[in-house]
């Protein structure tokens, strides 16, 4: 959709999109392509209150209702609706026998009509089980107590499974068989795969992935290596998604983790951690959800994708543009639309939560780039200018760096570091293309 539609139409065509079933997504889908193809061509894209439009095909339809003689019905309907054949054609042999059989057994089969009944149930539970989704105040229907009521509304642990419907769909996988309670009372447990279903006696029902997020939040605290507290944390994440939790302790250990990877420099981990916690914040669920609305603008300066990204800092709140690491990460892509060397490392050396460890990722490549700026602009500079200026850690640093670039050029070589100058004529070609080379690609670890 372009960005230059109303934000609000696309809150509400997102809406839409996450009402949408397998049982009503093509009625659903050419109806909102209708709505929006209309409100176009009268102009009153900017003016309708997109929040107070329904589609019809996202309204809950009632359950089908039967009774004794659909059938006679239907058969005479066809016959009205096309010509009468010869009386004594095979087809009118075939309808008087249909008629015939219909009228002389006065109600359906009670097997058949079981089963109907039973078909009727079904669909009357996914239209509820819907319409608690699609609820704005259903938030209540997804978190989680001790036992049980982190499910959706209608949901049991164990539902009947296909061999007990009829009706079911082999095809279609059914979430509520396999959404289970579980029962093991182990706080720590390897991250394994899962190949098969689960089973209860493997998976740590909620008030022990309680416990278990307090102790890992305690082992990590006392430098535990970092493999082992990702396996548990990867494990922890898996036993929530086969229980279905989906609730505010759910966006904390989705934030715990990800602010460890960050602090350990696993961004496969975190890019993983940081899109759950998307969808978990789109929910409604409460979180910090400007923190890591701010390392999300980070991670898409880092990986260049501006369309994405305008995209992210339209849609911001007001809420969220006020938050001080949101408006740091809006002034770190300003710094970098406007080539404000100075302005860049200064927010670098001052960003607040877990930021300057995303920044890391991309502040080789931007020094990289200031110091080309910075080598056109002058014959000699002091190396401990470009040390301060481009937030280096040490001269010793600064110095590793301009070698690892093939700029180490000075023109007093054999004096400390403090006193040494960089002689720009040589080091520009240098800097220029080791930039070309090294940086012209971005590799996203884990990237989603």
């Amino acid at each position: 959709m372009s960005d230059a539609w109303p934000p609000q139409l696309k809150e509400w065509v997102a809406k839409c999109l996450g009402q949408m079933t397998d049982i009503n997504r093509t009625e659903a889908q050419a109806e909102l392509r209708q709505v929006i193809a209309d409100a176009f061509a009268a102009h009153t894209l900017w003016t309708t209150d997109w929040a107070g439009v329904q589609l019809r095909a996202l309204l809950p339809k009632p359950p089908p209702q039967f009774n004794t003689t659909p059938n006679l019905k239907r058969k005479k309907s066809v016959i009205g609706f096309h010509h009468k054949p010869p009386e004594n054609s095979p087809a009118t042999k075939k309808v008087k026998k249909a008629l015939k059989s219909s009228t002389s057994s006065p109600a359906l089969d009670p097997n058949d009509r079981a089963a109907l009944e039973q078909r009727a149930q079904r669909f009357q539970r996914e239209h509820e089980i819907e319409r608690e989704k699609s609820r704005v105040g259903g938030q209540a229907a997804l978190k989680a107590n001790h036992h049980t009521s982190h499910l959706f509304s209608g949901f049991n642990s164990r539902s009947a499974s296909p061999s007990e419907d009829p009706d079911a769909d082999p095809n279609v996988m059914d979430w509520d068989r396999y959404t289970i309670v579980g029962t093991s009372q182990e706080i720590f447990k390897d991250y394994l795969r899962l190949t098969t279903d689960p089973k209860p006696e493997q998976i740590r029902p909620y008030p022990i992935l309680q416990q278990t997020l307090l102790e890992l939040k305690k082992r990590f605290r006392e430098r535990t290596p970092y493999n082992w507290i990702c396996s548990q944390f990867k494990s922890l994440r898996q036993d929530l998604t086969v229980q279905r939790i989906k609730n505010e302790f759910t966006v904390q250990v989705y934030e715990i983790h990800g602010r460890i990877a960050l602090e350990c420099g696993d961004m496969v981990e975190y890019n993983q951690c940081q899109a759950t916690l998307k969808t978990l914040y789109d929910l409604g669920l409460p979180g910090r959800v400007e923190e890591f609305t701010a390392y999300r603008i980070l991670m898409l300066l880092h990986g260049r994708n501006r369309t994405e990204l305008n995209i992210l800092v339209g849609q911001l709140t007001p809420k969220q543009k006020a938050d001080p690491a949101v408006q740091h990460a809006l002034s770190v892509q300003r710094a970098l639309a406007m080539g404000n060397y100075h302005a860049l490392f200064g927010l670098y050396s001052s960003a607040p939560n877990m930021g300057a460890y995303i920044m890391d990722h991309f502040v080789a490549r931007e020094r990289a780039r200031a110091l080309v700026v910075i080598t056109r602009a002058y014959k000699t500079i002091p190396l401990s200018f470009i040390h301060q200026e481009l937030a280096f850690e040490s001269l010793q640093q600064t110095h590793e760096f301009l070698t690892e670039h093939s700029a180490a050029y000075f023109t007093n070589a054999t004096r400390p570091d403090a006193q040494k100058e960089l002689d720009c004529k040589p080091a520009l070609p240098q800097l220029t293309q080791v930039f070309e080379t090294k940086y012209r690609k971005v590799l996203i670890k884990g990237a989603i």
